[in-house]
This record gives C-alpha cells, structure tokens and sequence, in this order.
C-alpha cells in the first residue's frame, strides 16, 4: 500500500500545488536531457504520473515522442491535465515486453511497497539500455527542500523514503546499474508568502504524517518567516538514473 490513500481531496490538492510552472521545468529538462535523447518513434512512460503535469510537459518538450502515462489511483486520473492515463502500477505495467525507451517516475517510489519486484517490472517493459529517470525525495536528504525547515518533525517521515542506496540496490536485483545522481533545483514558489498561502496539507506525504499539532506549529513558523524573507523558493530534488 502506498504511505498515503489519493481520494478526491488529495488529487485536488495535488492538482492546485503541486504543479510546477513552465518556466520553473527548464533545469529538469536540462537535466533529463543528458540522460535521454528523445527521437521520433520513441516511448516514454510517466509511471505513477500523478495528475499528469509531468506527461504533459513532456509531449510539449518532445513532441516526437510518444509519451505514456499510467496512474493507480482514479482520483489522481479523473483530474489528470494529460490525456488518456491507463490504470497500472509499478508492479502491473500496462505495457509489453520491451516496448519503451525511457521511463519517467516522479515522487513516486516512497509509494511503492516492493521496489525489488517494481524494477523486475520495469525491467521488462524497458528496451536494453533504456534509463529509468527517478525524482525523488531521498531519505537523508532533506537539507535542500525548504518545507523540512518549517515542518522539521517530517523529517521523520522522509526519512522513511528510500534512500539512493536503497533505490540502487532494489533496482540491481533487476541487473539495473546506477548511471548517475545529481540534485536539481526548482524555483517551487515567487516567494515564501506564495507558498504559505498555497500550502495544502494533503498535497505533501510528509505533512500528513506528522501529528496536527505539529502542522500547525510549522504553519505558524512558515507564515512568521514569509513576512521577513523576499525572494523566490528554491528546492532541489534528486535525479538518480539507472540502466
């Protein structure tokens, strides 16, 4: 089961925040650009697309390619920006043998019970050679995502998450090898006022895990700091790509 259940309240809030701005996705194509080349005819899936921001910004990016996007959670795909999603998991891809070039999943493995039989999966869909492209939160690796300042007793939650090494190592069972990793930045929010006044609780694992006292003792923390600090919020999340 993943950490959290995504009914309509989660996916509409997943919907209202987490979907980062055009200009703010440059540094991840950037990035996904030195592991991926798309080309005419080539297929990539977003597996565990979310509401389809990530999908959508990838058929814009590359309209040559053929994006597919699945999804497990039906709340998530009656709202998804993208169009069709099928049904599927990381463990049932909806996908034949050997049929994709690339694969994209974002914020997706904390999620996934057995990440061992997800790259067996993985691995069967994928063509030799293609990259796994993972965006990830990383257990230990909270110093760079500015909500961990505000909310610091979900740290506890991240820490919960795979590791890099976690990660490397369930994916090695399926004769993946780690090819690179590296932090990439993200403007999240114009100003930390913005994203205090966007906060929506039920879009962040972390947050829901943490007791509701503790919440509210970081919103009144985010809220007190917004009114001191100008200036754009910058996160970074790693990309760890396998083959």
């Amino acid at each position: 089961m993943p950490l959290i259940a995504y009914d309509s309240v989660n996916a509409a809030a997943f919907q209202m925040t987490r979907h980062l701005r055009d200009d703010d996705l440059a540094t991840w194509r950037e990035a996904i650009g030195r592991h991926f080349e798309p080309q005419s005819g080539m297929r990539l899936l977003d597996l565990g697309c979310g509401t389809g921001s990530w999908a959508r910004a990838f058929r814009e990016w590359w309209p040559e390619l053929d994006v597919v996007a699945v999804e497990p959670a039906a709340a998530m795909r009656e709202r998804a920006v993208f169009q069709p999603v099928m049904p599927g998991s990381a463990e049932d891809i909806p996908c034949e043998d050997g049929s994709l070039d690339a694969l994209w999943l974002s914020t997706v493995i904390h999620h996934v019970p057995d990440l061992a039989a997800a790259a067996r999966e993985i691995r069967r869909v994928l063509k030799p050679g293609a990259p796994v492209l993972i965006r990830s939160a990383f257990a230990g690796r909270h110093e760079a995502i500015s909500l961990f300042r505000w909310f610091p007793e979900a740290v506890a939650v991240l820490d919960r998450y795979p590791s890099i090494s976690d990660a490397a190592a369930a994916f090695a069972t399926a004769a993946f090898t780690t090819v690179a990793c590296e932090p990439v930045s993200q403007v999240t929010a114009l100003s930390l006022a913005e994203a205090a006044a966007g906060l929506h609780r039920e879009a962040h694992t972390p947050l829901q895990l943490i007791s509701d006292e503790e919440y509210v003792a970081g919103v009144v923390r985010m809220n007190d700091a917004a009114r001191m600090q100008s200036g754009p919020v910058i996160d970074a999340l790693d990309l760890l790509v396998l083959r």
